[in-house]
């Protein structure tokens, strides 16, 4: 009887090609068997073959295979081939085959693209939708958080910290738009809920754009003091001293009056102003993420 059974246990072992196959997976992080999506995956990051995986991608999309990863992988690699347009038309064009779970990270990459090809508009639209689904309590999934990776390494994030996060890339695409006073607006707004000192230097760069100087000086003295989030890093601290070095020929010229407008003509903009941190609650509390846009031209025209 005993024999039997240590015989069913030899027998249950994995072979040796199995053991090596599937190291070799793990090693280059490569998903197992032998359909479309793999083989473009090995194409991708085995081979160093984009456009051989680029072609594996959309037969993978085209025979239903993994969709939802390989579309995102497939524009992913076009990204990185210059060939960011023709993302974005594939991800308008093969979205509808995906998950619900994974629109979101598709709005994320087509944001990327945007900023990619320089379609500001566009980006800024995506960003809006962003914000938009946050105040509807439909970001993340419905979940509070959600897990995001960063050089291989998983970590969560808070609906507070997305929030944040948007509203830094939303600023920043105003000012490559050079609208100045209503980047301002979106960052001050940024560091009132997650305050950090690489959108501190943002918002430094914006005033100083405006020719708020003595404001753009503060906002850096207390980088360079160590009271914001972020101030220990090395990175920040450059870049604060960067700006401040620019400041220098201006730092005794006192700010002048400014007879402008938020050009934010955005409806949203004026009423988004919750953030709610917990799922079951999503409009049981208030935080303001944008003032009355009027209050805010009272402030800044003559």
């Amino acid at each position: 009887m005993m024999k039997g059974k240590l015989s069913t246990m030899k027998m249950s072992f994995p072979r040796k090609e199995e053991t090596e196959q599937e190291l070799y997976h793990v090693i280059h992080k490569l998903p197992s068997g032998d359909s479309p999506y793999v083989r473009a995956k090995h194409l991708q990051l085995v081979e160093k073959d984009p456009e051989g995986a680029i072609v594996l991608f959309w037969k993978a999309i085209n025979c239903g295979d993994r969709v939802d990863s390989a579309l995102k992988d497939m524009a992913l690699v076009m990204k990185q081939q210059d060939r960011a347009e023709e993302a974005i038309e594939a991800i308008k064009s093969f979205r509808q085959l995906c998950s619900k779970q994974t629109q979101e990270s598709l709005d994320n990459v087509l944001i990327d693209l945007y900023k990619k090809c320089g379609k500001l508009e566009e980006q800024i639209e995506m960003l809006k939708q962003k914000l938009r689904m946050i105040y509807q309590g439909e970001a993340f999934n419905g979940k509070p958080t959600k897990t995001a990776r960063s050089h291989g390494r998983k970590f969560q994030v808070t609906i507070k910290q997305e929030t944040s996060r948007i509203l830094g890339n939303l600023g920043w695409a105003y000012m490559q738009q050079k609208n100045y006073p209503a980047a301002e607006v979106v960052y001050r707004k940024a560091q009132e809920i997650d305050p950090d000192a690489n959108k501190a230097c943002n918002l430094s760069l914006c005033l100083s754009k405006q020719e708020r100087y003595p404001e753009a000086k503060h906002i850096l003295d207390e980088i360079l003091q160590g009271k914001l989030i972020g101030s220990d890093d090395l990175k920040s601290i450059n870049r604060a001293k960067e700006l401040l070095k620019e400041l220098e020929p201006w730092q005794f010229v006192p700010s002048p009056l400014l007879c402008a407008e938020i050009s934010l003509e955005d409806a949203f903009l004026e009423g988004l102003d919750q953030l709610i941190s917990k799922r079951t609650q999503f409009r049981s509390r208030r935080l303001p993420i944008f003032e009355e846009i009027s209050a805010n031209r009272d402030q800044l025209a003559c």
